[in-house]
This record gives structure tokens, sequence and C-alpha cells, in this order.
């Protein structure tokens, strides 16, 4: 997970914390959290758990209906959770795109620390991705984002003219894991409530194109999961973020976790 307050015990391995008598943590001499560590212990923890997996119906159809539409797609916009930006990827999503340009949105940014951010920042700018860190709810780095997927596909248009056809708005796919904030992003884009927006996962069930302005066309997408989650820890933190289906998993286990 992105950035959390430092923790008032020390974990190692999974094991039980090493108290002062006075029932503090034990000094370590370290400020900051080892994040390979606290998920070799979220590992720990999820071992006893029963699997958490999820994958309703509509998802099936979705994916298959979604990666036909990729192919029409000037711009791929893959939104995910900053908070776990990581557990929130697509293990396919690679595949799908191929070599069409893409614009990552780190959505929930006020979730994060600013050191956090920074980081990640830099971490996909030696990578050559265009990152945009946004807030869905409240509208922030919505208008970076239009001017730069129009800015990434004005060569499209180029490429028409030169063929004698006339320009056509630019299509841009939105697409990523569930409640990960993508109907919300496209509703601040247009300044109105065009998707159906909710606080839980499952709430976009079909493909829907929408017009932002005359020069760009957008594509909600339902949230698209794996057909089996091989990795328990990442799916814990999609449970702690509620960024997939509650029924997936039992609440108190991953209350004890969280906690």
């Amino acid at each position: 997970m992105a950035s959390l307050q430092p923790p008032l015990i020390k974990i190692v391995g999974g094991k039980a914390p090493t108290w002062r008598e006075n029932g503090s943590v034990s000094d370590s001499g370290e400020d900051e959290i080892d994040w390979a560590e606290m998920d070799s212990d979220l590992c720990y923890w999820t071992r006893a758990l029963r699997p958490v997996q999820w994958y309703p119906g509509h998802i099936a159809k979705t994916e298959k209906e979604l990666k036909e539409q990729l192919k029409l797609m000037d711009v791929v916009i893959e939104v995910r959770d900053a908070r776990i930006l990581l557990s929130t990827t697509h293990p396919q999503m690679d595949l799908w795109l191929g070599n069409r340009k893409r614009i990552l949105v780190l959505n929930r940014e006020d979730m994060i620390s600013t050191a956090d951010r920074n980081a990640w920042a830099m971490y996909f700018s030696r990578q050559g991705t265009k990152v945009v860190f946004s807030n869905g709810q409240l509208g922030m780095g919505t208008m970076k984002l239009g001017r730069l997927t129009k800015s990434l596909a004005e060569g499209v248009n180029v490429k028409r003219r030169a063929k004698g056809l006339l320009p056509r708005p630019v299509r841009a796919g939105i697409v990523g894991y569930p409640n990960v904030g993508k109907s919300s992003l496209i509703n601040r884009l247009l300044k109105r409530r065009m998707c159906t927006a909710a606080p839980r996962p499952g709430v976009t069930r079909e493909l829907k194109w929408v017009r932002f302005g005359k020069d760009l066309e957008l594509l909600d997408s339902p949230g698209i999961l794996p057909m089996r989650i091989s990795d328990q820890a990442a799916a814990i933190k999609l449970a702690i973020c509620d960024d997939i289906g509650e029924r997936s998993y039992d609440v108190a286990d991953v209350a004890a976790i969280l906690v």
C-alpha cells in the first residue's frame, strides 16, 4: 500500500511485536516502514484465510467487449488506486494495450503522502510513462488529463488529413479495476453526471461512450479483474481499500489484518 503513519508496533515476519514493559514498541532505530517486510507479513497473515476471489458474470462479458473496443482507441487511460497502485493493475493489461499510447491516472491522490506521490512520479517518469495524479471526487487533475489525452493523439487527424479524410474526435478508453474512480473521473471531466458512480465495486456494468466537447470521446468501462487472483496479499489490499466485492471475503478477517 502507498503510505501509512509510522506504526506503533514493530512487526517482523508475521510474529508477535516486541513490546516494552510500558506497552510501547522496542527501539529499532528505524523511522521508516520497510514495505517489503510489511508485504511479507501480509502474506504470512493471509495463509490461513479463505482465498479472496471475485469474478461476477458481467466481468467476463465486459473483458471480451473491451478487448474489441481497444482496437479502436487512440489513447488508453488506465486508472489505479493511488494507495495500492501495484495491486490495481490487471496482469494482462500490457498485453492488451500493446503499443497503444497510455496515460496512467493515480486516483485518490489525497489519500497518500506527498513523499509517496513524488517517489511514484519519479519512478514512472524514469519508465517514460505519462502519469496524472487525480482526485475524482473533487475534480483535481481532470483538466490536465483532458489536455494530455488530446495532445498524445493529435497525430491521428494529421494522418487523416494527409489521406483526404475529415478529422474526428480523439477516442480514449478508460479502464481499470472496480471502484478505482473511473466513472467519477469522467463525470468530473464532463462537469455533469453522465456515468453512474458509487463508492462500491461493480456499479458500472456496461461499456458506454460519452462525448467531451467536439474533440474527445471517452469510453467508460466496468471494472475488470483477473479470473483468479494468485497474489492473495494484493487481494487483501483490494478488500481493505474496497476495490473488490464484499462477498469475496470475510469482513472480520480483513479488518483484523488492517488493524
